[in-house]
């Protein structure tokens, strides 16, 4: 139903961020990793709303092969939109395509909620069907200055709102900590690291 909205980004939390269309709707938009946006600042976002029997959602994209990609993975049975997020966060869409071009399943096991058969699925599913994205390796969103300490914060829930266990968030704070960086950077080398 709708394409994008263009508005203030007046919110950012780790699961999702608030965009205010000039008419002062504010949407709840789910995103993969909704520190790639900037507070404050008007912004163009993808969005794909969901509907399912007692749920209405919406999900937010920082361009279009980003929302596509999405779908695609929603197409995917046993995938979700919780899972195709988790997999969208790790900014990494050419790896996606290159474990799928070369059925490259345990690369897929290494996200939250993607066990073997499921990764097994993905290939089956998406082979062939991923060559027509534009897709730019490691595409940087807007960044912001803040706290870093509050940063850090941020990236550690918003990991575990990916899906990712509390112990296994835990685990790489003490590595994250030792560098100074944006949220958005914190989320970035996390996911590096437990997809590695």
């Amino acid at each position: 139903m709708y394409e994008y909205i263009n508005g203030l980004i007046t919110n950012i939390y780790p699961a999702y961020l608030v965009i205010c269309d000039r008419s002062g709707v504010g949407y709840k938009l789910f995103a993969a990793n909704p520190y790639r946006f900037e507070q404050n600042v008007e912004s163009h976002v993808y969005v794909e709303q969901i509907v399912r029997e007692n749920d209405i959602a919406m999900y937010g994209f920082i361009d279009e092969n980003e929302k596509i990609l999405f779908n695609k993975l929603l197409n995917v049975s046993g995938i979700g939109p919780k899972s195709a997020l988790a997999i969208l966060a790790s900014d990494d869409a050419t790896g996606l395509v290159n474990a799928v071009a070369n059925d490259d399943a345990s690369y897929l096991t290494q996200f939250p909620g993607v066990g073997k058969k499921t990764a097994q699925q993905i290939v089956l599913d998406l082979k062939g069907k991923l060559d027509d994205l534009a897709i730019s390796a490691g595409v940087q969103g807007p960044t912001r200055e803040q706290n870093t300490n509050q940063a850090l914060s941020d990236a550690l829930e918003a990991l575990e709102s990916l899906g990712y266990s509390a112990k296994e968030v835990a685990k790489l704070e003490k590595t994250l900590a030792s560098q100074q960086d944006t949220t958005d950077g914190y989320i970035r080398s996390a996911l590096k690291l437990l997809v590695n």
